[in-house]
C-alpha cells in the first residue's frame, strides 16, 4: 500500500459526525473560544499593568494564561473552519505542527501547575521567607523550566509519531491531530512506542501531581494551625482555585493518556479532549478571577478608567 507520510493530506472527521446539531455546537464552541481568548488576554494585561499584581503568583498565572491562549488557538480555529466547510483536510506538515504545539502546551501546563503549587506552599507555610525564596530570578527560572519541559515533550514525541508509515485510510476520527487518533492509522507495529509513551505520560503526570500533593498536604496542616479565621479563609480560597484547575486538567489527561484504550472509545476520547482543550482554557482565568479580589479590583479599576477616558473624549468632541 502507498505510504502517505508526506504525499497526502489527512482528513479530520471532526467532533460530530453527521449531526444535525452542528450549527448549535458551532455557536457554543465559538462563544467559548471568544470568551477564553478574551479572558486570558485580559488576565495577561491586568497582571502586566497593575502594580498590585506584580507578584510571583500572578507572574506564574500570566504564564498559564499565555499557555491557555496558545493551547486553544492550536485546535479550535481549525475545528470551527472544518464545521462550516466541506473540505476537512489537514496537511501532513500542519498535522505535525498542530501535534507539536499541542504537546508543548499540555506539557508546559503540567509542569507550571506543579510549580504554582510550590509557590502557594512557600506563601502559606513560609511567608517571611517568601520574597527570598520566590524572587524574580527564581520565578523566571520556574517559567523557563516549565516552557522547556513542554518543548522537550513536543520535540521528542512529534518526530517519532509522524515518522510512522501511514497508509490506507486517511481519516482521523478526531477534531485535531491527537496522538492516539493518529496512531490508529499507522500500518506498522506501534505497541512498543505506545508503551514508552505511556511510561512517559505517567512520569509527566506523577511529577506535578507529587509536587501538588506534597505542597497542599503541608498547606492544609499550616491552615489548620492558623488562629486567624480571615487568614484561613484567604489561604483556602487561593489554594482551592488552583486545586480545581489541577483536578480538571490532570484528570482529563489521565483519562486520555494513562487509562488503557480498552476502557474508552474514540467518541469518548473526543468528548474528553474537547473538554480540556476547549473548556479548560476558558475556565482557568474565570476560576482565578472570579474568586480573587485582587484581580476583580484591578479589573474594576481599569474599567472605570476606560469609561472616564471615553466620557472625556466624548465631551471634548
Amino acid at each position: 500500500m502507498k505510504n502517505r507520510n508526506s504525499t497526502s493530506d489527512f482528513i479530520l472527521l471532526g467532533l460530530l459526525i453527521n449531526s444535525k446539531a452542528t450549527g448549535i455546537v458551532f455557536a457554543v464552541i465559538f462563544t467559548i473560544f471568544v470568551v477564553a481568548v478574551t479572558a486570558n488576554l485580559v488576565m495577561i494585561f491586568l497582571i502586566h499593568v497593575d502594580s498590585r499584581l506584580n507578584t510571583p503568583m500572578y507572574f506564574l498565572l500570566s504564564q498559564l494564561s499565555i499557555m491557555d491562549t496558545v493551547f486553544i488557538c492550536t485546535t479550535v480555529p481549525k475545528l470551527l473552519v472544518d464545521m462550516v466547510s466541506k473540505e476537512k483536510t489537514i496537511s501532513f506538515v500542519a498535522c505535525g505542527t498542530q501535534l507539536f504545539l499541542y504537546l508543548t502546551m499540555i506539557g508546559s501546563e503540567f509542569f507550571l501547575l506543579g510549580l504554582m503549587a510550590y509557590d502557594r506552599y512557600v506563601a502559606v507555610c513560609n511567608p517571611l521567607r517568601y520574597p527570598v525564596l520566590m524572587n524574580r530570578r527564581v520565578c523566571l527560572l520556574m517559567a523557563a523550566g516549565a516552557w522547556f519541559g513542554g518543548f522537550l515533550d513536543g520535540f521528542l514525541i512529534t518526530p517519532i509519531t509522524m515518522n510512522f508509515p501511514y497508509c490506507g485510510s486517511q481519516s482521523i476520527n478526531h477534531f485535531f491531530c491527537e496522538i492516539p487518533a493518529v496512531l490508529r492509522l499507522a500500518c506498522a507495529d506501534t505497541s512498543l512506542y505506545e508503551t514508552l509513551m505511556y511510561i512517559c505520560c505517567v512520569l509527566m503526570l506523577l511529577i506535578p501531581i507529587s509536587i501538588v500533593s506534597t505542597s497542599y498536604s503541608l498547606i492544609l496542616l499550616t491552615i489548620h494551625r492558623m488562629r486567624s479565621a480571615e487568614g484561613r479563609k484567604k489561604a483556602f480560597t487561593t489554594c482551592s482555585s488552583h486545586l480545581t484547575v489541577v483536578s480538571i486538567f490532570c484528570g482529563a489527561a489521565f483519562y486520555i493518556y494513562v487509562l488503557p484504550q480498552s476502557f474508552h472509545t474514540p467518541e469518548q476520547d473526543k468528548v474528553v479532549s474537547a473538554f480540556y482543550t476547549i473548556v479548560t482554557p476558558m475556565l482557568n482565568p474565570l476560576i482565578y478571577s472570579l474568586r480573587n479580589k485582587d484581580v476583580l479590583r484591578a479589573f474594576k479599576k481599569r474599567f472605570v478608567q476606560c469609561l472616564s477616558a471615553q466620557k472625556v473624549s466624548t465631551n471634548d468632541a
